[in-house]
């Protein structure tokens, strides 16, 4: 017998900016997320402990803080090794599929977010089934070169041209060369693939399902009705994947355009999560089933002159994230929380407000409570966040990005300066360090010195697991 009183559903999606989700005043077309906005309680101050992909997963799904980094090893056969932190979850740590399972739950997961199924990195571990969606971005899902030179001319600007951002779209578009309809897109496959299993898992007298649709990640090529609604009438460029940097690579109106099918990517996971919300409703599971929605970070698109996810740009078009909870019983229903919380806090949450038992000591806190609970007394007055060499600060008064030693500063007065546009750290070294100070208390006590990988290690690494022969 089940130990728990919901069951639970976790829908953790790639790349979604906090400022393109409609109820967050955002500018994409988001009607279904925000209509589960309504039912859900809403934190607007939602931020993601450590960076990128796989440290903010790492994070989730043990309740446990990957933030400072204090090591780093390249792991063969993942070419990641910019980024500390883009390790398997060590084998010590409890998963919150393992916490399900052992409570009597019947426990799923399925996404084409492929770094999550790459060799050993121990995310499927307690899952009773788990999908693994093929041909997202750089998964080796095709080895044959299927593109046209012609058809990848397309997506390519003139500076773009035999750079990472080639090799990557010689490799994405030979995985997908054989889609026909909508329903081949990469986060319709993956909530159909949810809604299968609700139907068939009918049975379950609770679960865990953990949807992991890699949308709205690059490469933004959505069926080109989701583009034409946002910037119609376009014939230039179809640039559907960043050069990481400044956007020097792109015209203002490449740019614009750019930014069309980042939204339009939006606006085609918003309508496949409301499809899979629809099969949700009809089942009657809405009324014993808690439901999440985050995403693991947001993206650059040419704000504070960065395109991608570059890690001394830790502003809040990278670093703001959506996160809403969904109570069956209509708890919290249009709340807004206005505390501090993070990622790894939805560990403990998502495990009390089911009713499990959780025996073991995590770093995650139980954010329901902000709803619940008017005199909760752990309340976050600020957030601290790594990235790669990075470190970012945020209060109520103050942002800050350093690197890792608390040099080459930048630092921004909220109240004054919302938009994060005048860096004062030359004129205000005392309060720089000062708040580096509050990172490394938060870091317990020091922020370790991790060398980055030497340069003969990117080139081999990349070219054993990234580019085609």
């Amino acid at each position: 017998m089940a130990k728990g009183k919901y069951n639970v559903i976790l829908v953790i999606v790639d790349s979604m900016r906090k400022d393109h989700v409609g109820t967050y005043g955002g500018i994409a077309r988001t009607p279904n997320i925000d209509k589960f906005a309504e039912e859900s309680a809403m934190y607007t101050k939602a931020y993601p402990e450590s960076m990128p992909t796989i440290p903010v997963r790492r994070a989730i799904y043990t309740g446990i803080r990957v933030f400072p980094f204090r090591s780093h090893r390249m792991v063969k056969g993942i070419p990641w090794i910019g980024f500390f932190g883009w390790e398997p979850i060590p084998d010590e740590h409890i998963t919150i599929s393992e916490v399900f399972k052992a409570a009597g739950y019947r426990t799923a997961l399925i996404g084409d977010n492929y770094h999550i199924f790459e060799p050993g990195m121990n995310f499927n571990r307690g899952f009773d089934e788990w999908i693994f969606i093929r041909g997202q971005e750089w998964d080796k899902y095709r080895s044959a070169p299927l593109v046209s030179q012609e058809e990848l001319d397309r997506y390519l600007t003139p500076k773009l041209r035999g750079t990472a951002v080639e090799h990557l779209l010689r490799r994405y578009l030979s995985n997908v060369h054989r889609r026909q309809s909508e329903e081949d897109w990469f986060a319709p496959q993956t909530f159909r693939e949810g809604i299968r299993w609700l139907e068939e898992n009918r049975d379950a007298e609770r679960f865990l399902l953990v949807l992991e649709p890699f949308d709205p990640h690059e490469p933004w090529d959505p069926p080109h009705e989701f583009v034409d609604m946002y910037d119609p009438g376009y014939t230039g460029k179809e640039v559907i994947t960043p050069k990481y940097g400044p956007p020097d690579y792109l015209s203002e109106r490449e740019l614009k355009h750019m930014r069309a099918h980042y939204a339009g990517e939006v606006t085609l996971v918003d309508k496949w999560f409301g499809i899979f919300m629809q099969k949700v409703y009809e089942l009657n599971l809405d009324k014993n089933t808690i439901i999440a929605f985050i995403s693991d970070h947001g993206h650059q698109l040419g704000e504070h002159n960065l395109t991608g996810k570059v890690a001394w740009g830790m502003y809040p078009e990278l670093m703001d994230i959506p996160l809403l909870i969904r109570h069956p019983e209509g708890v919290g229903a249009g709340e807004k929380v206005h505390e501090y919380v993070y990622n790894h806090d939805l560990f403990t949450t998502l495990i009390s407000m089911a009713g499990v038992k959780l025996e073991h000591k995590v770093d995650g806190i139980n954010i329901w409570e902000y709803v619940e609970k008017e005199d909760f007394e752990l309340r976050r007055s600020y957030v601290t966040s790594a990235f790669a060499n990075y470190l970012m600060y945020r209060d109520d008064d103050y942002w800050l990005i350093t690197n890792r030693e608390g040099d080459e500063a930048k630092l921004y007065m909220l109240k004054e300066d919302p938009k994060l546009e005048e860096n004062v750290a030359g004129e205000r070294p005392d309060l720089v360090r000062q708040l580096y100070q509050r990172i490394v208390e938060d870091a317990g006590g020091s922020i370790p010195r991790i060398e980055a990988p030497p340069a003969i290690a990117y080139e081999w690494y990349s070219r054993l697991y990234l580019y085609q022969a």
